[in-house]
């Protein structure tokens, strides 16, 4: 069973589903067993270990096609990311949070898509005017940097601001073939999906941080600027954080401006329970999505669920279509 679209066919993949570069969680084990299973592996390129990058890299390869995923100020800072990645003869470079004009040319050259993800239209216009071959539109629902604008809204109006030109791709708040099958009435040729694939065996997180997603509810995420600032790191509006709510965030909401001024105090005992696999203090960065996800399967049930779910679900609309 597959389900053919634009994006499907732009990619050499059987069914029209995305791993998205969740940091260090999607490694080269998740990449290629989603990749394997039919689906589109992205290597998680994140804020940039070199050394780490080049041990994933070295990995991948055969038959399956793949991609590798970077926010995209990370490449500003350290350029060779760019060239390991492309080294690796991807078919795909994903590229997030920043203005991809700069890498761009580069990417298209080297015979590799470039995947952009948008929270607005005029991230995407810049990212279609910088030559951009599918475009991800990103919901406030999705786990770990976002922006504020539901999935439901900012997919059809990023399929239509492309009209056709290229493929539409949803993210945000996905786990199953219904959100699949939802996302394409709404115009978009696949989704993106992190949480569900996190909650995977393939994935490189520790057990307990998927244990806390299968067991987590919609109501036990939430977006701000509490994590971030606890690593010292301070993201541009409009840009926040989704993860699971721990006793960490629940210490800090309110009291974000003695957050900010005991920064480096706070920091330091970030990076100690990060270190432990404390997720009491330590974040799990996971979308609303949480309240669909109920066991820890291999990435290839996770992508064969959903297509098939999604394919009965818009051959039976076909069907009643047609009857009525």
């Amino acid at each position: 069973m597959s389900i053919t679209t634009p994006l499907t066919q732009l990619l050499g993949i059987k069914h029209p589903i995305l791993l998205a570069p969740m940091d260090t969680i999607a490694g080269s084990r998740l990449t290629r067993a989603v990749s394997a299973a039919g689906g589109f592996g992205i290597l998680g390129g994140g804020y940039g270990d070199r050394e780490r990058l080049e041990a994933e890299t070295r990995q991948l390869g055969g038959s399956a096609p793949f991609g590798i995923g970077f926010i995209t100020w990370s490449l500003a800072r350290q350029p060779k990311l760019l060239d390991i990645a492309l080294g690796a003869n991807p078919q795909a470079i994903m590229l997030s949070f920043g203005d991809p004009t700069p890498f761009a040319a580069r990417i298209r050259a080297c015979v590799a898509r470039l995947i952009c993800q948008v929270q607005s239209e005029d991230m995407a216009k810049q990212a279609l005017d910088a030559g951009a071959d599918i475009l991800i539109a990103q919901g406030t629902e999705a786990g770990g940097h976002g922006a504020s604008r539901t999935t439901v809204d900012i997919v059809p109006a990023i399929v239509d601001l492309a009209a056709g030109r290229v493929p539409v791709v949803a993210a945000g708040g996905i786990a199953d073939g219904r959100g699949l099958a939802a996302m394409m009435m709404l115009g978009a040729s696949g989704v993106l999906i992190g949480t569900r694939f996190y909650a995977s065996v393939e994935a490189n997180g520790a057990e307990e941080a998927k244990q806390r997603i299968r067991d987590a509810d919609p109501n036990d995420t939430v977006r701000g600027v509490i994590v971030d600032w606890s690593r010292s790191l301070f993201w541009p509006a409009p840009f926040t954080a989704r993860t699971l709510v721990n006793d960490h965030i629940r210490r800090w909401t309110g009291r974000e401006i003695e957050l900010m001024q005991r920064a480096s105090e706070v920091a330091v005992e970030y990076a100690a329970a990060k270190a432990a696999g404390d997720f009491r203090v330590a974040a799990v960065f996971a979308g609303e999505a949480v309240g669909l996800i109920h066991d820890i399967p291999s990435a290839a049930e996770i992508v064969e669920r959903i297509a098939t779910e999604a394919e009965q679900l818009l051959t039976g609309r076909r069907n009643s279509i047609v009857s009525a």
